[in-house]
């Protein structure tokens, strides 16, 4: 007669440390190519690849994987104009990773700048302000001074006292943030296009225009060299260069600018995003000036638009 074989405990236990293994492993995968998908603007099909990481996530790992996704996948929802699921996410994450990490570990720092990014992007720079400079204290008393992660944060705090109208303080930082990251990464990175970009901002509300024109040149080069063509933050740049070229009146130039920023937004973002909004809004506003100013050639400018 046959008798049944049991399995030892040592044989389920393995079978079951592999299971988690792939599991985790699968996670990962997950999780990587939605990063990958978001830095090239694809949000749409990021979004389903977070969640379902997510949700293995939190059946089969730690707090801290989850906060992690957690992030990630808010910052894809802050890119997607979604705050206020976003900032769930965001505030579901900061205690599961303090917990796992302690207070002072540089991925909370991380925490707090992204916190202090939304609120930025929602327009509460008084509110944004005190969460960026406590990114900046963690995270520079975890790496020090000359880390390019703290200079990420020093960025951020500059963006946020930009918005305040503190544009010399602002300025200032943007010029640290940038040295920080050209002695790590050289003259091409993408933290540094970022940068010029944001520095062109304050120049071009100091009403220093011919600066901000050369600034966001640079930005808008480096990012041509490093993005796709339809990427969402080629578009912030072209925006912006369109606005200047606009208050030099050179309407055709920035007819193109804004035409080509307005037609990536739109294929990234939606219809109904703030920066299609915002984008639109500016077109329009170029339209009307060209036609007030010069009603013939307005007219000119309007048929050439409708032509091509």
């Amino acid at each position: 007669m046959q008798t049944e074989q049991p399995i030892s405990r040592s044989h389920a236990t393995t079978r079951r440390r592999k299971s988690l293994a792939a599991l985790q492993k699968l996670i990962l995968q997950l999780s990587r190519a939605a990063d990958e998908l978001r830095a090239h603007g694809r949000y749409d099909v990021a979004e389903p690849l977070y969640l379902r990481a997510l949700e293995l996530a939190e059946l089969f790992c730690g707090g801290e994987n989850v906060a992690a996704l957690c992030n990630n996948l808010a910052a894809l929802y802050k890119y997607m104009g979604r705050f206020d699921e976003a900032e769930r996410l965001y505030l579901r994450a900061l205690p599961l990773m303090e917990q796992s990490l302690g207070p002072e570990h540089p991925e909370i720092a991380t925490l707090y700048h992204n916190l202090g990014g939304l609120e930025h992007a929602r327009g509460r720079f008084d509110a944004a302000a005190p969460l960026a400079r406590r990114s900046v204290e963690i995270r520079e008393r975890a790496l020090g001074p000359h880390h390019p992660d703290v200079a990420a944060d020093i960025a951020a705090l500059a963006g946020i006292l930009g918005g305040q109208g503190k544009r010399e303080e602002a300025e200032s930082l943007y010029r640290r943030a940038l040295a920080i990251f050209e002695c790590n990464y050289g003259s091409e990175h993408y933290d540094i296009a970022v940068n010029l970009n944001n520095l062109a901002a304050i120049k071009y509300a100091q009403g220093h225009d011919y600066e901000a024109e050369w600034l966001y040149r640079r930005a808008l080069a480096i990012k041509e060299k490093l993005l796709t063509a339809e990427h969402p933050d080629l578009a912030v740049t072209l925006n912006h260069l369109a606005v200047v070229c606009k208050a030099q009146g050179r309407y055709p130039e920035a007819e193109s600018l804004c035409r080509r920023a307005l037609a990536i937004f739109e294929q990234s973002l939606g219809p109904e995003h703030p920066k299609v909004i915002t984008c639109r809004n500016n077109y329009a506003s170029l339209l009307r000036l060209a036609s007030s100013e010069n009603s013939h050639a307005g007219a000119e400018f309007i048929r050439h638009l409708i032509v091509t």
